[in-house]
């Protein structure tokens, strides 16, 4: 089959871990062992989140004496992506010796016109007291807003991506035979101005809406979401609370989830099944060859089994 695994941040970065270079290379050994095995019996696309890496060059380029302005957010998303690419890379490369592999840097289209760059609401980088906080916004032109009461932090637009811009060279590079490493974070986000030229801008994607339209437009078999938590759980956090197994995106869209965290994951594979008729999977890296064999994680397919059945 060809599958694409969109990894989570928590991948490179655990929760409670400081976000050092070593510490980051010892989680991509660890995730890429387990993703190895699907290599070798597959077409193997991955993608991968970026928000902390974003956070710390953020916060660095802010704190650097030597710049007149801080580094604009397409560019730090394209140095986490070289970044986070070269160590998936060698990690591949060793794990799967004699096998092609390639980390890309790839562009994400968005429409000028996005209504959400009229409403920034993606939290980026540090957590600050509000005075410093609107500070910053006034030096930076950043807007700022209060995050669940743990301080203010910069918001930031979140559009929705259209398309990776590389895609053809991507089916290319899958077709040949290399695994291939791309649009980490969502891709860098990009538009077209008045006269067709691509530019940068401030903002950043949605890193498992990407895979879900890049997963599509590669005509993938199987779309992997894989984070750090067993199944899309219903009523989370309650005494209700309990895991979602093979459901329909039908079923899933009836449920309630956290749009700061799995809701977008829901929304993302549920979308590409709806599309493409295909299957898309939630569930724990160290899970993924059980979750592609359906015996672990949520698997949202048109009928709810996999492997698929006809409706016929």
């Amino acid at each position: 089959m060809r599958v694409l695994v969109a990894l989570g941040g928590n991948a490179l970065v655990k929760r409670g871990d400081t976000p050092d270079a070593d510490l980051q290379r010892a989680n991509v050994d660890t995730a890429v062992r387990a993703l190895a095995p699907l290599a070798e019996r597959h077409e193997l696309i991955l993608t991968h989140g970026n928000g902390p890496q974003v956070g710390v060059l953020s916060l660095e380029s802010v704190n650097d004496a030597a710049l007149t302005r801080p580094y604009p957010l397409d560019t730090i998303g394209a140095e986490t992506q070289g970044m986070i690419g070269y160590w998936m890379l060698q990690a591949l490369q060793n794990a799967l010796p004699g096998r092609q592999v390639v980390a890309m840097i790839n562009q994400t289209l968005v429409s000028a016109v996005d209504p959400a760059f009229e409403r920034p609401a993606k939290f980026v980088g540090q957590v600050y007291p509000r005075a410093e906080a609107e500070r910053l916004a006034a030096e930076y032109g950043w807007t700022v807003a209060e995050d669940g009461g743990a301080g203010w932090r910069r918001v930031v637009p979140s559009p929705r991506p259209q398309r990776v811009i590389e895609t053809r060279l991507i089916r290319l590079l899958v077709r040949s035979g290399a695994v291939v490493v791309c649009a980490g974070g969502g891709g860098i986000p990009v538009f077209r101005n008045d006269v067709g030229r691509l530019e940068g801008v401030e903002a950043v994607i949605d890193k498992d809406l990407t895979a879900s339209v890049l997963a599509e437009t590669l005509e993938v078999d199987a779309l992997l979401i894989l984070t750090d938590v067993p199944q899309v759980m219903r009523h989370f956090g309650t005494s209700r609370q309990e895991g979602i197994g093979h459901t329909t995106p039908h079923e899933l869209r009836a449920e309630e989830f956290p749009a700061g965290s799995m809701g977008p994951k829901v929304e993302a594979a549920a979308g590409f099944v709806e599309r493409t008729g295909d299957m898309a999977a939630i569930g724990r890296l160290d899970e993924c060859e059980r979750i592609l064999d359906g015996a672990a994680g949520t698997i949202i397919t048109p009928n709810a089994t996999w492997p698929l059945e006809s409706t016929l």
